[in-house]
């Protein structure tokens, strides 16, 4: 009964970052009502299924870092990097997301802290593309903005971001495609 309820306080944590605004289109676009960083995971988890299934890499790694890379946004909001130094950010994430996953299992809380590790050193093939996935998701998202009449010109700090960040070679591919659409 006790690890019901726990893991049932953990699903509502998680929830809320459907209640979480992307900051950064808020700020930078003044969008009213921007995805939120549950639909940025949602996005970025199918992008990430797909190309760990095309390039042959671990799925279930990847999909579990895309899952929980933003977990800490559902206490502590999503912060833009200009709004706060990067250690300062990373400590308040940490944070956060000790504090979330405390209330699961001590086998889950082992496993998932290292793979939120590993997402944050980024020196792993897995937490690389990740990385870039985040980026790219970024970047596919501006586009759709753009479709909906957002100004290029404010989009182009997202699109500049994710054409410096992404390397691996699909994903180059896939980026470019994107950005040349209308």
């Amino acid at each position: 009964m006790l690890i019901s309820f726990m893991v049932e306080s953990f699903f509502k944590i998680a929830a809320n970052l459907k209640n979480i605004s992307r900051q950064g289109w808020v700020d930078k676009l003044s969008i009213e009502k921007p995805e939120s960083v549950a639909d940025h995971t949602f996005s970025m988890a199918i992008i990430g299924m797909i190309i760990s299934d095309l390039e042959n890499l671990n799925s279930e790694k990847i999909l579990k870092m895309i899952l929980i890379h933003d977990l800490a946004e559902s206490k502590i909001g999503d912060i833009v990097p200009e709004k706060m130094d990067v250690k300062e950010k990373q400590k308040l994430e940490n944070l956060a997301f000790y504090e979330i996953i405390k209330i699961l299992p001590e086998s889950m809380i082992t496993k998932y802290t290292k793979i939120w590790k590993e997402y944050q050193e980024n020196n792993s093939p897995e937490s690389q593309i990740v990385h870039q996935i985040d980026k790219f998701e970024m970047a596919l998202q501006a586009k759709i903005y753009q479709s909906q009449g957002h100004s290029e010109e404010k989009l182009e700090p997202f699109l500049e971001s994710a054409k410096t960040s992404i390397t691996h070679p699909r994903l180059k591919e896939l980026f470019t495609k994107i950005i040349t659409e209308n």
